[in-house]
Order: C-alpha cells, then structure tokens, then sequence
C-alpha cells in the first residue's frame, strides 16, 4: 500500500515540476492547437494553444510506475505489458499531433493509417492476454458469480475492444480538463480492483500473481497522480492540452488494465463516459444519414451537445467526474460478489 500512495504523489509531484519546464517548449517550438472548424464556435479561441502535453504524464506514469515495480520482469510482467499498449497507443497519437502541428491539418492521419496500426497493437496485446496464464479467454460478469469463456473468439473481440476504448478517449477529450478528470477517478478504482484482486491471489500457487496485480495497481495510480498535476495546467482555461498523444495513452492504459484484470465488461461501468462519447458520434452519423440531414444531438460527442445546450465547460466535467465517480464505487460494489 505504501508503494501506492508512493506512485501518486511521486506522480502529482513530478508533472507539477516537469509542466513549468515543458511548457516554455511547446510555446517555442509554436506546437499549437489546430482547432477543428466544425467544433463549437467557442472553442475557436483556443486556437494555438500548447498541445501534444500528454507526453509528460505518458513518460511520467511509465517512469514512475518502473522505478516503483515489484520484481516479477519475465514474459507475463503485467507492468511491462501495460507500458508497452500505453506507448504504442500514444505512438499514434504523437505521429496524429505532429501532422496536426507541423502540415496544420486539422484531421490529422487518415483514418485508415489509424486504423492499421490499432489493429496491429490490438491483436498484438490481445494475444498477449489469451496466452498468458494469468489471464487467458475467461472474463468476469459484474454482479454475477460466474466468468465467460470467449474461447479462441477472445483475440477478434478484444481487438475490437481496443480499438474502441482507444478512440473513446481520443473522442472524449474535447474539453479543458474533461479526459484528464475522470481519468483520475478511473484509475484509482482500476487500482482498487486490483488490490482487490491481489488479496484474492494470496492463496494463489504462483506468488507472481500477486505481484503483477500489485504492479497494475501500482500502475493505475501513477495515472492517477500523472493525470492530477496535468489538471494543474489542463483546467479551464487550459494552458496546455494533453492533444491525441494524451489522450490515446490513456485510451491504451484504461482498456489494458480492464483487459489483463479479466474486467473488459467493468468498462462499462467505469469508462461509461468514455464509451458514450463513441455511441453518440456513431447514433448521430448513423441517425444523419438515415433521415437526410436530421440531428439527434446537438453535436457529437455528447459533451459538445451538453456544452451547446447551456452548460459551461466546468459543469460538463464536474458532471462527467461524478457519473464516472458514482459508476466506479458500482462498480467495486460488483467485485464482492465475485470470489
């Protein structure tokens, strides 16, 4: 437990250090926001504000979080495995921003770019999980007792998955602040899954089973510290934003942890945000179409809808944080009936 408290504030302490330093940077070498011409009309004034900051929080969690690591270093180190789905993940994001910055397109990569490479870090990462004993094809229900084989279809879904939770959040950081938030409350009950789940593992032949949920806890906590002294700098008004290195990092870290804890299911629970974000971009495309030109949100992700409908960028984060807070204690509540 020390090593967790350690993580967070380790985490908190060094992004309050490292941001007045990168900051500067990112102004000098002109790495500013291109906003997006069909996005609220409010936010046009945040053009070239300091992007790509989601770098300090990546290097610093992963820091952190290997500085900090219980020794278990072989092929099923679920630490090293985590680090390596976040970076990748963020890889994309970082090629995305710099095409953003330096050819000042606002779409950045093609899709299909994006695409090719989810699918590779997917189903890289996926089979990871499905041939690693800790882990293997079974996933938990919440509030049942009960876990669901997905067999060899467990590599195709997860893919999927992954390549869904990572856009998620790339979708839902369209607010000062508003990923960065409920990232933090995410990661602490990720974290608390997973000591939960390594006082399960006590009894367990392999010490390294406790280990490694040790480590993901360890993790998800200097995540949560990482994204805490981000705040200090990405809240409204925003000095920086974390841009899609950020926000694709977290995308890979929340669907790992999930992934390698057997809980992909609990995304629903704690991620709620995140996977509403995609829902309401693909219900307004798809109601777009359907009907010739009709809308059923204001504007997609709901979070712009939410904003267009009244509500100030602070309000819409605080009500994000508190669905996401309410959600996760739901979701640690459906733990105990799992033995």
């Amino acid at each position: 437990m020390l090593r967790l408290i350690m993580a967070l504030v380790l985490s908190v302490l060094a992004m309050l250090l490292v941001g007045p330093r990168v900051l500067p940077i990112l102004r000098k070498l002109k790495f500013g926001q291109t906003i997006y011409e069909l996005g609220p009309e409010s936010h046009k004034t945040k053009q070239g504000t300091p992007t790509m900051g989601g770098i300090m929080f990546a290097l610093v969690t992963s820091l952190v979080a290997l500085v900090l690591h219980e020794n278990v270093y072989d092929s099923n180190d679920f630490l090293l495995a985590l680090v390596a789905i976040s970076l990748l993940s963020m890889l994309i994001g970082f090629v995305d921003d710099y095409i953003k910055v330096v050819k000042k397109r606002s779409l950045g990569l093609i899709w299909w770019q994006k695409v090719i490479g989810q699918v590779l870090i997917g189903a890289a990462f996926s089979a990871y999980c499905y041939l690693n004993p800790m882990v293997g094809s079974k996933i938990l229900i919440p509030f049942y007792n009960i876990e669901w084989d997905l067999g060899i279809f467990y590599i195709p879904l997860m893919t999927l998955v992954i390549m869904f939770m990572i856009n998620s959040a790339n979708l839902q950081d369209g607010l000062d602040g508003l990923l960065s938030s409920v990232t933090v409350v995410g990661c602490i009950a990720w974290g608390l899954l997973a000591v939960f789940a390594s006082i399960t593992a006590v009894g367990a032949l392999d010490s390294s089973y406790m280990g490694n949920y040790q480590n993901l806890a360890l993790f998800a906590m200097a995540l949560a510290g990482s994204c805490m002294g981000f705040l200090r700098f990405n809240h409204y008004p925003a000095m920086v934003f974390m841009g899609d290195t950020g926000s694709m990092f977290i995308g890979g870290a929340t669907v790992g942890m999930a992934m390698l804890l057997r809980m992909p299911l609990f995304l629903l629970l704690i991620a709620f945000t995140m996977v509403m974000s995609s829902l309401s971009v693909m219900i307004q495309v798809t109601y777009f179409k359907i009907t010739h030109g009709k809308r059923v949100f204001k504007m997609s992700p709901i979070h712009h809808h939410f904003e267009l409908s009244g509500m100030s960028e602070q309000q819409v984060v605080a009500m994000y944080v508190v669905i996401t807070g309410i959600l996760s204690l739901i979701a640690l509540l459906s733990i105990n009936l799992i033995p």
